[in-house]
């Protein structure tokens, strides 16, 4: 039941205090000077010569006050109050009986008393209850009430058919998601068909997935292809101060798509509203559960068969009530993940559609090079690329400036005031070229790309990339712990070379212990655990936080485990590097000069034997 909010009365009566004090205050000082007749002071000598003239008209004495107070025609013809002093003078009855001056007994000099009571209360009564109520439907307003007649608005946007301006043309490395939503489409522009069967169209359907993989450009699309109204409203919107307000808006919302249905309703980040009900909420008063309860009562209330059709996403589908999940509300759950490799250069197609391009551009290089990126990701990859050609002064985008922006999104931008010692350089550039060499010299490893000990703005000295030459989706255990000991062979170049270590291996370790930990506790790739789930992963859409789910004897066992596996890994990465020492020497020294060096020229002077000259730079 919703709460009726009555408002204080305190703040009312402090309002009409202040706003007494100020009207007795401008009546005692201000209002006088303005509410009298105006006085005029005039010497003896003009009231004669005035009276000669013929524009006195009435004349008051006042012996207490010893003064003449008279009205008289000024030169506009305007009749005024004008006062003198007493003067003996035996002539002047007669003087005023000539010209017909009239003998009053007073003459007002103040204004009625129906004057003043209009000027010195109503009025400023009216102005400061006037005020009172504009001050009052501000804060009303700022508090999310606003006004009795939007109470409970929803305040969705409505596009009207088409004005979405997206069509599923526009939306790219999402073909099943396409080929999901297309059913719904067609449902809304031949409903006779599935009716004629005596099917019927999924009220709900959840789109989930990671920020970024394109769920509110998939559901504006879908209301583009349909050419029906869509009404798009954010989860957080339900959400408001006064109890009973998120459920109004519920209800408002689902009235207006009944209304103009068939229609699209989209609520973004359902999450927001739709979390599990634990039973902690006040005395079942909670305005969260309120308004869930409320979005559960408007899905099973309204005709399937009008033509509604409620689309909603999140990327913590985990997190919702079972109640919203089952059929009959949400009926369809359609995963929107990470694009592939196809999909990853379909998108960056799509979006350099409004780029001017260079012909010569691979996009199936920068699709590899980008494994795991969004397409918000990969649409900023494409910016990020045609930001750098107007730097360079050209009109169109090179193979260069897409390979940068790569790097920019992966590590930032060059920092090129940075000054770094020799004896740094030198330290970061067998860091690297140990990374490099323990990569080549193993299979079952992804190719070196790019090799750079230019530092970036993320904080990093330089970086050795990595390309696959295809799709992955599995990883074998001989693949993971080739991964750890590249991982590790950066320290290793360190520890060989130099007998001493730095912090500049810090990521590598974060690296390799997040993949020595889920070898052991999640894949199933430790002989003394075997396929034993130890850990469990949530928020799988939003970085995966993982918690343990084991005793603590075998959380230590566990910990055991992993230290030995990158001593394992560290092990091998010696080895390797060792028997390559002097390609190591070669390869930093020429990585020392060139500061970037490519996976070809990498390849091409590991390859060259002891005493061989180089045929590079």
């Amino acid at each position: 039941m919703m709460q009726e909010h009555k408002p204080s009365k305190k703040p009312l009566l402090y309002y009409a205090m202040v706003a007494t004090i100020i009207i007795l205050l401008l009546n005692a000082l201000v209002f006088p000077l303005f509410m009298g007749n105006q006085v005029i002071e005039v010497g003896y000598s003009d009231f004669l010569a005035m009276v000669d003239a013929g524009s006195v008209t009435q004349v008051a004495r006042d012996e207490q006050e010893g003064t003449l107070t008279f009205l008289a025609e000024d030169e506009n013809g305007r009749e005024r109050v004008y006062q003198t002093g007493l003067w003996p003078d035996d002539d002047l009855t007669d003087r005023l009986t000539d010209k017909g001056v009239v003998f009053a007994q007073s003459i007002p000099t103040q204004a009625s008393p129906l004057m003043t009571l209009l000027f010195s209360w109503v009025l400023p009564v009216l102005f400061f209850v006037l005020l009172g109520q504009l001050l009052s439907k501000k804060l009303m307003g700022g508090m999310g009430a606003g006004n009795a007649m939007s109470f409970g608005k929803a305040n969705a946007k409505v596009y009207i058919e088409s004005q979405t301006g997206k069509t599923f043309a526009d939306v790219a490395g999402q073909d099943e998601a396409k080929d999901a939503l297309m059913e719904v489409v067609d449902f809304l522009h031949h409903p006779d068909k599935y009716a004629s069967i005596g099917a019927r169209l999924p009220k709900g359907v959840l789109l989930v997935g990671p920020p970024g993989t394109g769920k509110t450009l998939l559901a504006k699309a879908v209301a583009g292809e349909a050419q029906v109204p869509f009404f798009s409203i954010s989860g957080s919107e339900f959400v408001e101060m006064f109890v009973g307000m998120g459920a109004a808006k519920v209800r408002d919302l689902f009235k207006q798509a009944n209304e103009k249905a068939p229609c699209i309703v989209f609520i973004d980040e359902i999450d927001t509203i739709g979390k599990k009900r634990d039973g902690n909420g006040i005395g079942g008063n909670d305005e969260r559960e309120q308004t869930l309860n409320q979005l559960l009562s408007e899905m099973d209330g309204f005709d399937g068969k009008k033509g509604v059709v409620i689309l909603a996403a999140t990327n913590r589908p985990e997190s919702l009530d079972p109640a919203l999940l089952r059929p009959g509300r949400f009926d369809r759950r359609i995963p929107v993940e990470l694009p592939d490799l196809q999909g990853r250069e379909a998108i960056l197609k799509v979006h350099a559609g409004n780029v001017s391009m260079s012909d010569q551009v691979d996009f199936n290089a920068i699709a590899r090079a980008t494994s795991g990126a969004s397409g918000a990701e990969l649409a900023n990859i494409i910016n990020e690329a045609a930001l750098r050609a107007v730097r360079q002064g050209r009109d169109t985008v090179e193979q260069e400036d897409l390979e940068e922006s790569v790097e920019v999104v992966i590590a930032g931008y060059q920092r090129k005031n940075a000054v770094i010692s020799e004896k740094e350089k030198r330290i970061v550039a067998y860091h690297e070229i140990g990374h490099a060499l323990a990569a080549a010299r193993q299979s079952n490893s992804a190719p070196v790309h790019k090799i750079t000990i230019v530092p970036r703005t993320s904080g990093a000295l330089g970086y050795t990339m990595q390309v696959e030459e295809g799709e992955r989706f599995l990883l074998s255990r001989e693949e993971a712990f080739n991964k750890l000991v590249t991982l590790t062979a950066g320290r290793v170049a360190e520890e060989l070379v130099f007998d001493s270590i730095t912090t500049g291996a810090s990521n590598d370790i974060e690296q390799a212990t997040r993949l020595a930990r889920a070898m052991v506790t999640r894949y199933g790739m430790s002989k003394t655990f075997g396929m034993v789930a130890l850990e469990t992963v949530t928020n799988q859409y939003l970085g995966g936080d993982t918690s343990i789910a084991c005793s603590a004897d075998t959380a230590t066992r566990v910990d055991q485990e992993v230290i030995a596996l990158i001593g394992q890994a560290y092990a091998r990465a010696k080895e390797l590097l060792e028997q390559d020492r002097a390609a190591m020497d070669r390869l930093s020294a020429y990585l020392l000069e060139k500061e970037t060096i490519t996976g070809e020229e990498f390849m091409e002077i590991l390859d060259q034997k002891e005493g061989q000259p180089e045929s590079l730079g």
